[in-house]
């Protein structure tokens, strides 16, 4: 079953591309046709690759892998947010962080340094510095807050990066392909879309367009996730009733051990009583 369908994209305006004259050529078999110098994406098309991206989306969360959300434009910022923290998944929504994957451990220590002054502020240590020296650190908390905060979590590197808008998270995809780790995108009729493994072409201009992507591809991360928990449950079921299978034997034998020793103690007991006169 599909996860979105035709009259959905409609009318969340998904089918809006950018003006004739800004279109790269490498979209061309997305373009359904053009209407008042405005290209028109083919929404059939992005029905299929909806449903590809969700089923490709599904099996990383399933394996209990991490996506990384990625959209610092206005539109998307705070969608982006909440999609990506509704299925437990780090996001990058503010700039990107040159080298958030290609230099990964130096990013992870800046969010160290985050940790480290929260631990500052819970031992006490905060009561013995100046109020300059607060202000400063309160300053680079909340600047690595608003930077990294999200991705606190990331401990390491993403198994895949999901971008709204190829064309202006450029430098994030080109870091990505570098690593081999596989891109998802929305990719409007501006963008190339020879660099994004799963294509999902669509206007990545409007928040409702890009809330009806999200919540098809979001839905599928869910139910991966879901899965998972049942699989691992199952998993540890089956694993309780071997073990409890393999016991039962060694119960068997210990019983059986237990009325023999009983038994010859009331043997012995039977030949040491004095027979009665």
């Amino acid at each position: 079953m599909s996860r979105t369908n035709f009259d959905q994209l409609l009318e969340a305006g998904c089918h809006f591309g950018h003006l004739k004259r800004k279109w790269n050529p490498a979209m061309a078999p997305y373009i359904f046709m053009e209407r008042n110098g405005i290209h028109i994406i083919d929404l059939h098309k992005t029905v299929v690759k909806i449903d590809e991206a969700a089923a490709a989306l599904k099996q990383i969360a399933k394996s209990g892998k991490k996506i990384l959300f990625v959209a610092t434009k206005k539109q998307a910022k705070e969608v982006i947010a909440e999609k990506a923290t509704s299925v437990n998944m780090p996001y990058v929504n503010e700039r990107w962080p040159g080298g958030m994957l290609t230099n990964f451990t130096t990013i992870r220590k800046a969010v160290k340094k985050m940790a480290n002054i929260d631990k500052l502020t819970q031992d006490g240590t905060f009561a013995n510095l100046s109020k300059r020296e607060i202000l400063q650190i309160t300053r680079q908390r909340a600047k690595l807050e608003k930077n990294l905060g999200s991705i606190a979590e990331l401990t390491r590197l993403p198994s895949a990066l999901f971008v709204v808008d190829v064309y202006k998270e450029a430098i994030a995809v080109h870091e990505a392909n570098r690593l081999g780790i596989p891109v998802f995108g929305i990719v409007d009729t501006n963008s190339d879309p020879h660099a994004v493994d799963f294509v999902i072409p669509a206007n990545d201009d409007a928040t409702k367009s890009v809330q009806t992507i999200l919540d098809a591809c979001c839905a599928a991360i869910a139910e991966g996730i879901e899965e998972r928990k049942v699989e691992k449950a199952d998993a540890e079921a089956a694993e309780a009733q071997a073990e409890e299978e393999e016991a039962k034997p060694r119960r068997r034998r210990a019983t059986r051990a237990r009325k023999d020793a009983e038994e010859s103690t009331e043997e012995e007991v039977a030949e040491e009583a004095p027979e009665a006169e």
